[in-house]
């Protein structure tokens, strides 16, 4: 953990670097999902997710949100004129949900070719195993990593020697504290609410469908295992093998199958084998939804609050997560992705059961106490985030469900119109 009380660590206490990715659906004219293949070749920060017409951004590395955020939308605007060149118009879809799904050739796996040919045959897999519907879900996912001036200066205080081995075990204890706490980065930025009636019945189009969550994606409907996963956290080697351990049982095709919110990632090519060899880079906050509301996708106050909640779980003191800690952790996300977080219970890490609102509430003001006396601006963003709990009508899930209610996908291509050109 940090000690603030050192004040080479304090210091460089919110010094880190951010890396973001945006996943959007491309979508003709009239909602419908597009048949095109990806016109982005070539492109290193414009790629394709799991189905062809599934764009994803992938930002550089920012020593700040304001420039990562700033990038992201420098990558919209340049999507969005590429789309308005192509033969038959296309618009990127500005929805965590989709639109309008007329059936699976709606979403055309993604052709990968050469040396990657193996990247389609995987997805071939997630679609038989999961289904082509679930995977048009898109989002957002927030690399973080801590600044090595931070994370040296506080290993100059620590016994260890090697100083990557302090920095895998530093990952580790922050990742197992983001899994038991990060329910709140669900909560805070579900955004969500609203389905189209043709994703859950074939050929029913324009009719919206409420399911009571706040995030679909990060509910009982989205991206989840059908098993909650228990991680070894005792050392990069265990971390990494108990992932193997749920591919060499058959539950995994490979390790990229763990629809796990928060994951520890290597510098480099992403795999159990560079994690062990090179250690952790940083870590990845997958739980994000579009928020079709800001022109990046993404609220800079929230990535800067992702920020600022890794440095507080960092600082705190660890605790324990035992087998049913790590089950009750899979619960609390989804519990944490409802609509309304006042009729909802989570357990906390704690051992508290309380409304979902009323543990964000503690938790934000257990943040409030520690940023004391530091900057005006991370007030502001506390008590932003803190009034989301207080009053649900400023959650973005309540906005959205209000603006875009009674006709989302009609109103929706109203708005991606409007800020794409006609």
């Amino acid at each position: 953990m940090l000690h603030i009380e050192y004040d080479d660590v304090k210091q460089h206490l919110l010094e880190g670097n951010f890396g973001l990715e945006k996943e959007s659906l491309r979508i003709r004219e009239d909602g419908t999902l597009s048949h095109s293949p990806h016109p982005f070749a070539d492109d290193p920060h414009i790629v394709k997710d799991f189905c062809e017409n599934q764009t994803e951004i992938n930002t550089s590395v920012h020593d700040s949100a304001k420039a990562a955020v700033e990038e992201l939308e420098f990558h919209n605007r340049r999507i969005y004129e590429s789309l308005k060149s192509l033969p038959e118009r296309e618009y990127l879809w500005l929805f965590s949900n989709p639109p309008y799904i007329q059936n699976e050739s709606d979403i055309p796996v993604a052709v990968f070719e050469g040396i990657e040919v193996s990247k389609t045959a995987y997805r071939e897999y997630l679609s038989a195993k999961y289904g082509r519907y679930k995977m048009t879900f898109s989002g957002i996912h927030v690399n973080y990593s801590f600044s090595e001036e931070l994370l040296k200066a506080e290993f100059s205080h620590q016994e260890e020697k090697d100083y990557q081995k302090y920095k895998n075990r530093f990952y580790l204890d922050l990742a197992q504290k983001v899994a038991a706490y990060g329910w709140l980065l669900v909560a805070v930025t579900a955004a969500s609410p609203l389905l189209d009636s043709s994703f859950v019945e074939k050929g029913v189009y324009d009719q919206d469908v409420f399911t009571g969550m706040a995030s679909v994606r990060c509910g009982e409907m989205g991206y989840w295992n059908e098993f909650a996963p228990i991680l070894d956290y005792s050392d990069i080697s265990s971390y990494a093998e108990s992932i193997r351990r749920y591919v060499n049982m058959g539950l995994l095709k490979a390790a990229s199958e763990l629809y796990y919110p928060v994951r520890l990632k290597p510098a480099g090519e992403n795999n159990l084998d560079s994690l062990c060899k090179n250690g952790v880079n940083h870590i990845e906050l997958r739980m994000f939804d579009l928020n079709p509301l800001v022109e990046a996708g993404v609220e800079e106050k929230d990535i800067r609050f992702a920020q600022l909640f890794l440095v507080w779980l960092a600082a705190s003191a660890n605790q324990p997560f035992c087998e049913k800690d790590q089950i009750q952790a899979v619960q609390n996300f989804k519990n944490a992705a409802r609509y309304d977080l006042k009729t909802v219970n989570i357990l906390t890490p704690d051992g508290e059961i309380c409304s979902v609102a009323h543990a964000a509430g503690n938790v934000i003001d257990r943040m409030k106490a520690f940023y004391d006396g530091f900057s005006p601006d991370i007030e502001e963003i506390l008590q932003f985030e803190y009034e989301k709990f207080m009053d649900a009508e400023n959650r973005y899930a309540w906005k959205i469900r209000k603006q875009f209610g009674d006709g989302y996908v009609k109103k929706g291509l109203r708005l991606v119109k409007e800020r794409q050109g006609k």
